[in-house]
């Protein structure tokens, strides 16, 4: 699968274009909820017709030492603080708020990729990833997704695969 040329190339697009990375991007309407309690994961799943499980919602975090860490769990998933506690070897893990999110990552709540956040973050992604031959994640603005392989993925981000999921 090749990339498909849109009119709005993101940063997470040219960074996959350079590393060679094949992915898609499918569009959706956006209707600007993103309250992570209304479910907006699970209904971007929906408008994507996708498996919620292949769908993956990126969480940024802040550790007990202001460590700024990024999770990725399916949409009819959430982080498991205490397995992600482990995985990133830290006392205790906060959300990032949404005011702080665009300042260290460059994006905003809705369409924050994994990809080309402004600073070089350890990744996490569940490992139900590797269930799916493609996953979906923020192409880097609401109402864009990417699809690629979840090893594509990891590769472009550096990412731990690991177990961080769990259901709700």
């Amino acid at each position: 699968m090749s990339a498909q040329h849109t009119a709005q190339k993101t940063n997470a697009m040219r960074i996959l274009d350079a590393a060679h990375i094949p992915y898609a991007v499918q569009a959706y309407d956006d209707n600007t909820n993103h309250e992570l309690e209304n479910g907006a994961a699970l209904r971007l799943a929906q408008k994507l017709g996708a498996d919620p499980a292949a769908v993956f919602k990126t969480i940024v975090m802040k550790t007990d030492s202001a460590e700024i860490c990024v999770f990725c769990v399916p949409a009819d998933s959430e982080v498991s603080i205490k397995k992600a506690r482990a995985a990133a070897g830290a006392k205790s893990l906060e959300p990032v708020k949404p005011a702080q999110l665009a300042a260290l990552t460059g994006y905003i709540r809705g369409g924050c990729s994994p990809v080309g956040m402004k600073r070089c973050y350890r990744t996490f992604i569940d490992e139900s990833a590797i269930l799916h031959e493609r996953i979906y994640v923020s192409a880097g603005v609401r109402g864009m997704q990417l699809c690629l392989a979840p090893d594509d993925l990891a590769t472009a981000v550096h990412a731990h695969v690991c177990p961080i999921a769990s259901k709700p």
